[in-house]
C-alpha cells in the first residue's frame, strides 16, 4: 500500500491554532480523484490540495484543490498555504511559484522573514472581476438568520462576483454580522429558485470598519458551516470594492474567523489593468504537522 506524506499549516495568521487548516499533499502521483476527495473529506479541513508535477516544465507544480465534497478551480488559503509548504522545501524559485489550477496559472510571491525562514505568501487571483447575478435581499438575509434591514445596499446589492471562484458578497451591519447564523434550509431554497447557481452558493458577508472589513463566509451546501478565513473571497472582495469608485486601486485588510475562535488577517489589493480589475491576497502561514496517509 501506497503511503502519501502531507504537511499541515494554519494560514492567515502568525500563530498556530489560528487561521485557516489546510493539508498539503506534496508529493499526489498515482492518487485517483476519488481517493484525493476521500482524503480532503477525512482530513475535513475547509480545503485539502493535492501537489503533482506541472504540464510546463516553467511552473512549478499543478495544483489540485478539494473541498470536503468536491474540486475547486480556484482558492485562496491553499495558494498561500501550498505555496509556503513548497517553499520550505526549496521550491520556489528567487521567492516565486506558479501553480497550474482549473481556473488558470495562479502566481505566487513567498515572504521570509530575516533568517530566511518562509512567513508567508501574496498571491494574484487567475481571472479578472467578473460580476454574475444580484440576488433579493430578502432571500440572502434568510440563509444567515437576518432580516433585510441589515442589508447594507447603499454601495452596492447582494452581488454574485468571481476573480477565479463565484462567492456572493453581502454587506451587512456590524451587528448583523456578529449574530449571523447559517440557515441550510434557505439556502436549498435560494439555490432551488436561481438554478444558474448550480446548487453552488457560498456567502461572503462583510461589514467595514473604517477603512477595513470584517467578514464572515458560509457555504453549508458544500459541507462548510464556517469558514475561518476565505482568501479568493476576500479578493473578489477587493476587485468589487474597487469597481464601485473611481480609483485606479485599493488595498485594505479583512478580519475573519474570530467568531470561531481562529482569527484571521489577510492582507488584500485591486488595481485597473487593460481595463480589467485584477486582486492579490495574501497573509502569513505557520506549519503544524506531519504525517502520511496509506491508502
Amino acid at each position: 500500500m501506497p503511503n502519501y506524506p502531507y504537511e499541515t499549516v494554519d494560514v492567515f495568521t502568525d500563530r498556530r491554532f489560528g487561521g485557516n487548516q489546510l493539508a498539503v499533499f506534496t508529493d499526489a502521483r498515482g492518487m485517483s480523484d476519488a481517493e484525493m476527495q476521500a482524503l480532503a473529506a477525512e482530513m475535513n479541513y475547509s480545503e485539502t490540495t493535492f501537489v503533482l508535477p506541472p504540464s510546463d516544465p516553467a511552473n512549478t507544480a499543478r495544483v489540485r484543490i478539494f473541498h470536503r465534497t468536491a474540486e475547486m478551480p480556484f482558492a485562496g488559503h491553499p495558494n498561500v498555504g501550498t505555496a509556503c509548504v513548497l517553499a520550505v522545501h526549496g521550491r520556489d524559485r528567487d521567492g516565486v511559484l506558479r501553480f497550474e489550477e482549473l481556473a488558470g496559472l495562479v502566481e505566487v510571491k513567498v515572504s521570509r522573514d530575516g533568517e530566511g525562514r518562509v512567513t508567508g505568501a501574496t498571491i494574484a487571483a487567475p481571472q479578472p472581476l467578473s460580476l454574475g447575478l444580484q440576488l433579493p435581499a430578502e432571500a440572502i438575509s434568510a440563509c444567515a438568520g437576518l432580516v433585510p434591514e441589515d442589508i447594507v445596499v447603499g454601495r452596492h446589492r447582494p452581488q454574485q462576483a468571481s476573480v477565479g471562484v463565484k462567492f456572493v458578497l453581502v454587506e451587512v451591519t456590524p451587528e448583523a454580522l456578529r449574530r449571523a447564523t447559517p440557515d441550510i434550509a434557505a439556502y436549498r431554497r435560494l439555490a432551488e429558485a436561481n438554478p444558474a447557481l448550480e446548487g453552488r452558493l457560498s456567502i461572503f458577508f462583510y461589514a467595514l470598519d473604517g477603512g477595513n472589513a470584517r467578514a464572515r463566509m458560509f457555504a453549508p451546501l458544500a459541507g462548510t458551516w464556517e469558514d475561518p478565513a476565505t482568501g479568493s473571497a476576500s479578493a473578489t472582495l477587493a476587485a468589487l470594492t474597487l469597481s464601485l469608485g473611481s480609483e485606479d486601486s485599493v488595498a485594505f485588510e479583512i478580519t475573519q474567523g474570530v467568531e470561531m475562535g481562529r482569527p484571521s488577517l489577510l492582507h488584500v489589493a485591486a488595481r485597473r489593468m487593460d481595463g480589467e480589475i485584477r486582486a492579490t491576497v495574501g497573509g502569513g502561514c505557520v506549519p503544524v504537522l506531519r504525517g502520511e496517509a496509506t491508502l
